[in-house]
């Protein structure tokens, strides 16, 4: 299995390190291109989402992807919504203490879902102000490919 603290830390490190001085819808586009063209190349079906302030400013299902893929991005959102944190750090989190996330009494699971995927877009000096997500992959292919793409558009 692999060392849950070291992938908290490249987490967290992500986050710090993924951060935009702006972002808009011009942003989003080019963000959002990015991804499907990564998972293109990788002959993958995803859906990609980029919300910001409650707006969706980029949506894509990609042919082939699962109407369920929308729903686990938006049970994903709500993760790092609630949480301020990128939703796999939450599940990775959770399962290095040793709890099962979808037993918090106070986190309904139709609403919640810390799995990989849902990355927080977080303005320099700033905070957060939305989500980039990609279902349709494992968790962590999930993750990184929103990295991937993140680090492609931010260079």
């Amino acid at each position: 299995m692999e060392n849950y603290a070291e992938l908290l830390e490249t987490l967290t490190q992500q986050e710090k390190e993924l951060q935009f001085t702006a972002f808009s819808s011009d942003t989003a586009l080019t963000l959002g291109l990015k991804i499907v063209e990564l998972a293109r190349a990788r002959e993958k079906s995803i859906t990609v989402n980029i919300t910001v302030n409650g707006k969706v400013l980029f949506h894509h299902a990609m042919q082939g992807a699962s109407a369920d893929q929308a729903d686990w991005i938006r049970r994903k959102n709500n993760v790092v919504a609630r949480f301020g944190r990128c939703s796999f750090y939450i599940g990775i989190d959770h399962k290095h203490r040793g709890v099962v996330f979808e037993d918090i009494k106070y986190l309904n699971p139709e609403d919640h879902a810390a799995n990989g995927g849902a990355f927080p877009i977080t303005i320099k000096d700033t905070g957060i102000i939305g989500t980039v997500t990609v279902s349709g992959l494992r968790q962590a292919e999930d993750h990184a490919l929103v990295i991937e793409a993140l680090r492609a558009v931010l260079a």
